[in-house]
């Protein structure tokens, strides 16, 4: 059996739209007048590489240096009046003043893979401060701390942490080219959440600039502030500079398995079973599915759902078999099955590149899956009955690009109180659940986005309701936009609520508090509450 173009490691890269009416040229050009003078940069002279326009040569590579989702790089797709590629702070600074006085809307971008293609697209005139330049990482072993700046990608914070130790790391998602920034303000799931919880549990302070273009840390801008943008989404607040987060000990060896099922292999019943221990093992095992369409080994055209169990333990190869014979011993894991490295070798299986090469290929920031694609998400408090999952498999198994990945929760997830961070699906969770379709060519959307929403539709009586959840860094307009910058708090928790749960409207209190303009807004942006 072999999967097609579903498989977990060639496509892990996935785990890997008013503002004022039209902003017009002159205040592009006003904008720039204002930055330069603040910054002593011009277009014509400048070697600094900061200031992009439609008309510099180089626009639009840089546009779509980082963009992920081809849906939002097409011929029809708006584009940036400019692009600015800060070189230091004091340039994010000019940049949010200068638009602030011009009423001109920013998109901030630090790796480009928001799911909807947010921080490099807007409806209306707009500017990109694109981050990449700024990716400093500052390891500090002895205390146990880094700081990394919100330009860098997971990969190269993982790479930092592997030049300083091979005993620590950091519970973050499992694409290396993810921005640092999008990630850890929108929550950061991964292989390690079980044991550590998201990664934007473990981030301790931050820098960030206002609407002002003030710099503030954790103690100066409040814990209010600071707890916001900690799974909040950082873009509704200000722009975040840098992160200060806690590594985590990791052993010497882990241990991985994939190991893939047929139907005919048992895999529906395997899946329930799945579903009752996955959430109940150990916080050192990391058991996720994907769900898609194989091709049979024969390389005849039949096609059949296979399940994928991938898994990550923080632990030697004998002590996942006695978990495995103890706990789940239906899935028949063996010695032969279960493969033995280091955390850093560890994060190159999970994403698809070869363990006994040179983790170096974490330094590159280009993404080698770019796709046409659209995601959705949900989770899970009760298992899905036989009957259920047998309906599910007639409707994935349409569709060959469409697959969907299963993430276990319980251990540490369920033990930080749903209020500690905006992120709220915390206890009474088994899982979550990522929905995804890609396709090659621009005509076919239609057709995959119209399959990915009836594959939703019927997931509906499985799922959390009241208000059916979802995962905010696996952004989602279908649940609902903000149609202008003055869309109410009532409008906004149509989706907003989604998202956060209860602690939605704590998040537009203090947008209310430190954004009262509404600046940073965007489709999914937090609204203000105005009481």
């Amino acid at each position: 059996m072999k999967i097609s173009v579903f498989g977990f490691l060639t496509l892990a890269f996935l785990l890997c739209v008013s503002i004022p009416s039209a902003t017009s040229d002159s205040a592009s050009n006003n904008f720039l007048r204002c930055f330069q003078s603040k910054t002593n940069l011009s277009i014509s002279n400048s070697p600094s590489n900061v200031i992009f326009t439609t008309t510099t040569s180089s626009y639009t590579s840089i546009l779509q240096s980082s963009a992920q989702n081809l849906q939002f790089v097409t011929k029809s797709t708006p584009k940036p009046q400019l692009i600015i590629r800060p070189l230091q702070k004091s340039h994010i600074q000019a940049a949010v003043t200068c638009s602030e006085e011009n009423n001109i809307n920013i998109r901030i971008r630090s790796g480009g893979h928001d799911y909807e293609g947010l921080s490099y697209v807007s409806h209306i005139p707009f500017i990109i401060i694109d981050l990449s330049n700024l990716r400093s990482i500052k390891i500090d072993i002895e205390n146990q701390i880094a700081w990394v700046d919100s330009g860098a990608t997971l990969g190269e914070l993982y790479h930092a942490i592997a030049e300083k130790s091979k005993i620590y790391g950091f519970p973050a998602g499992t694409c290396p080219t993810v921005g640092v920034g999008g990630h850890l303000s929108g929550g950061g799931m991964g292989t390690m959440c079980r044991k550590y919880g998201l990664a934007a549990d473990n981030v301790v302070d931050a820098q960030i600039i206002d609407v002002n273009g003030r710099i503030f840390d954790r103690k100066s801008m409040g814990e209010e502030l600071f707890w916001a943008i900690r799974g909040g989404g950082g873009a509704s607040f200000g722009i975040i500079l840098s992160w200060k987060i806690k590594l985590v000990p990791v052993p010497s060896t882990v241990t991985v398995f994939l190991i893939q099922k047929s139907l005919e292999q048992g895999a529906t019943q395997l899946v329930q079973k799945w579903q009752l221990v996955a959430n109940k093992l150990s916080q050192d095992l990391f058991i996720r599915l994907i769900i898609g369409v194989a091709h049979s080994a024969s390389g005849n055209s039949n096609k059949m759902i296979a399940v994928t169990f991938a898994a990550v333990f923080l632990g030697r190869r004998e002590q996942l078999l006695t978990m495995m014979e103890d706990s789940f011993h239906e899935l028949g894991v063996e010695q032969k099955d279960c493969i033995e490295m280091s955390w850093i070798q560890s994060v190159l299986y999970v994403a698809g590149f070869s363990t006994q090469g040179s983790y170096d290929v974490l330094l590159n920031r280009n993404n080698r899956n770019k796709s046409y694609f659209k995601a959705k998400s949900d989770y899970v408090k009760e298992p899905i009955s036989e009957e259920g999952l047998e309906g599910l498999w007639k409707i994935l198994v349409e569709q060959e690009s469409g697959y969907m990945i299963w993430t276990p929760y319980g251990g540490r997830m369920s033990e930080i109180p749903v209020f500690e961070i905006p992120f709220p699906h915390r206890i009474g969770n088994l899982y979550e659940i990522q929905y995804l379709v890609t396709w090659q060519a621009e005509e076919e959307t239609e057709e995959h986005v119209n399959w990915i929403r009836r594959l939703y539709g019927y997931m509906t009586p499985f799922v959390l309701k009241n208000p059916r959840s979802a995962y905010l860094s696996y952004r989602d307009l279908d649940l609902g936009i903000n149609g202008n910058e003055n869309e109410s708090y009532g409008q906004a928790s149509v989706w907003g609520l989604k998202y956060f749960n209860s602690n939605f409207k704590r998040l537009a209190q203090i947008k209310a508090q430190v954004d009262p303009s509404n600046f940073f807004w965007y489709e999914q942006s937090i609204p203000l509450f105005l009481s």
